[in-house]
């Protein structure tokens, strides 16, 4: 019977000896999964801490984007605006009466003729007669142009012009600030 015994003392302490490894592994494999899990929430945090960045960062390019449309708005808004403006003011340049025409036309050749002694005058067909009674021009050419003058000096090379436009245009440029600011507060 010894042996019975030996052989049921090692099965038993067979048994005892992978009891506590089964034990030891299960707490080892619980300890592993917690490990696993507590991995996962801290990614799981992680993630959703980039993610709420990530959602502010957008929501802020959103807003920047629709603060820079609306402006962009405002300003094309205004350069309508302005540029009707102009065209208002040059329409009533080219469509002013003659009388006024004239009375311009002369202004003009008198400060013309500060800087071109004797000017070629050019300007547009049927409105030489404006000009007719100014004195010291080196002649009057009707053309094909837009209302104004333009003055040449003798040699051809020097050429003053004073067409309404392009008089708007450079007073345009030179008081834009101004007129925007009245337009425009």
């Amino acid at each position: 019977m010894a042996l019975d015994e030996v052989i049921n003392n090692v099965s038993e302490g067979a048994q005892v000896k992978a009891r506590e490894l089964s034990a030891e592994a299960e707490k080892e494999r619980a300890a592993i999964l917690k490990q696993a899990d507590d991995k996962v929430a801290a990614k799981r945090l992680a993630q959703q801490k980039e993610l709420e960045v990530a959602l502010k960062r957008l929501k802020q390019q959103e807003i920047s984007s629709a603060e820079l449309e609306a402006k962009r708005v405002i300003l094309n808004a205004k350069k309508d605006v302005l540029d009707k403006s102009f065209q208002v003011a040059l329409d009533s340049l080219l469509n002013m009466d003659e009388g006024n025409r004239g009375r311009m036309y002369r202004k003009i050749l008198e400060s013309g003729k500060t800087v071109i002694k004797t000017p070629k005058v050019y300007c547009p067909r049927g409105e030489s007669k404006l000009i007719s009674g100014v004195s010291g021009l080196g002649g009057v050419i009707e053309t094909d142009m837009e209302a104004g003058v333009i003055l040449e000096d003798p040699s051809g090379i020097v050429r003053l012009d004073y067409r309404f436009r392009v008089l708007l245009e450079s007073v345009w440029d030179k008081e834009l600030k101004n007129v925007s600011n009245i337009l425009f507060g």
